[in-house]
Formats: C-alpha cells, structure tokens, sequence
C-alpha cells in the first residue's frame, strides 16, 4: 500500500512540561481531524523541537492521548538564528490509497509562518 507523509508544527507560549504537552496534542489531534486518520492506517509519528524545547518529549503528550501502538520519535532541530524558537514540528506517515494531495498540514500558531503558502484560514 502506498506511503503518504503529513506534515506539521506548532508554537509555545513558554518552554513548561504543561505547555510542551498541551500544545503537542493539540497539534496532533488537529492534524488527525482535519485529515480523518484511522489510526490502523498510521505508520509512525516523529516529532523535531527547536533547542529551546527542553521541559518535557513531545511524544509523551500522544501516549498520554491513549496512542501506544505507534512507534514515535523525538529530534531536535537545527539550530538556525533566523528560525522562530520554540517550536515543535510533526511528521506522521500513513498507508493509504487516498491521493497524497488530499492530506492537509496542519501550521499553528506562529509557525503559520513557516509555511505561508500553505494559509488557507
């Protein structure tokens, strides 16, 4: 079955265990709406944080939503002067036969800014 990758991100509004948790599963469920994902149909989830991100993994946040069966990931980002700080950006593949242009990525926050091409609301 063919691969498809979504893409996404999202901003803190300070680097706390909270905060770091919080927004990561609003990321995550966001994404998961807005593209229907069947969670029989997800491969993996990797996440990537700016070095500022150090209170707390971004992948606890999808065990602690019940999702134990996927294999997660945490990186950190390159450190780049110019890029927004902390941030935290997902990747999830899935199987799927739906066209890889139906999947929708998902920018919130400032990272809106990463992507402007992509602003659609």
């Amino acid at each position: 079955m063919p691969v498809a990758a979504i893409r996404g991100a999202i901003t803190l509004a300070e680097n706390t265990r909270d905060e770091v948790l919080a927004s990561t599963q609003e990321l995550v469920r966001t994404l998961f709406e807005k593209n229907s994902l069947d969670m029989e149909d997800v491969i993996c989830v990797m996440f990537t944080a700016t070095p500022d991100v150090t209170a707390e993994f971004p992948a606890l946040a999808v065990r602690e939503m019940g999702i134990v069966d996927i294999p997660l990931l945490c990186a950190q980002e390159i450190s780049i002067e110019s890029s927004i700080s902390l941030c935290i950006r997902v990747l999830v593949q899935v199987e799927t036969d739906r066209p890889r242009r139906s999947f929708a990525p998902v920018y919130l926050r400032k990272a809106a800014s990463l992507r402007p091409d992509l602003a659609r609301e």
